[in-house]
């Protein structure tokens, strides 16, 4: 099947290139080209502005693995001890919540979060258990265990993330919640 997209494009640059044969065409013809030829442009790039790579033509899976590769990647910085990787997956616009209410936009997170990269260790590690993208390919949630340094699981923290122009994935919103200290018995 041909890529109406393609199609579409090259023959408006033909026309715009001033093919002989489209100049010589009789002129009620040549000015309906014309006509349409660029709003026909403007319309395909208005319906696909990532350049030809559309979120939705990716599968769902191939999406959640590269969600949960930034998950685990943001999770490593923290390992790693790495304070400037940890702040490259924080959206600008992020709202995180943590003991002393929301921290709005990426200075205020990273500003709180600092305290936890002044040890030689890791006060805590995370890892995604659950991975959801929406169909539209842009938002996604991940939810896993939050453990302490002996592995002990003491939350579970709840992201959602956001697919950037670009196509790499910032948190966007971060809340986490006591783990369950259930016995199984109701």
């Amino acid at each position: 099947m041909i890529n109406m997209e393609v199609y579409f494009f090259t023959a408006f640059l033909t026309d715009v290139a001033g093919n002989r044969k489209a100049k010589n065409r009789a002129i009620g013809e040549h000015k309906m080209k014309r006509t349409w030829g660029i709003p026909l442009l403007l319309i395909l790039l208005a319906a696909n502005p990532c350049g030809g790579r559309s979120p939705a033509a990716e599968s769902g899976e191939d999406l959640a693995r590269q969600v949960r590769q930034a998950e685990r990647a943001f999770a490593a910085s923290m390992a790693d001890r790495d304070f400037r990787r940890f702040s490259s997956f924080i959206a600008e616009d992020a709202i995180f919540f943590g003991r002393r209410g929301a921290m709005r936009g990426k200075a205020a997170v990273v500003q709180a979060w600092k305290e936890y990269f002044d040890g030689a260790a890791a006060p805590f590690s995370w890892e995604p258990v659950t991975v959801e993208v929406l169909n539209s390919g842009n938002l996604a949630f991940t939810s896993g265990p939050v453990r302490d340094p002996k592995g002990r699981e003491t939350s579970i923290f709840n992201s959602v993330w956001r697919r950037e122009a670009d196509g790499s994935w910032k948190v966007i919103f971060d809340k986490g919640c006591p783990a369950c200290n259930c016995t199984g018995s109701n």
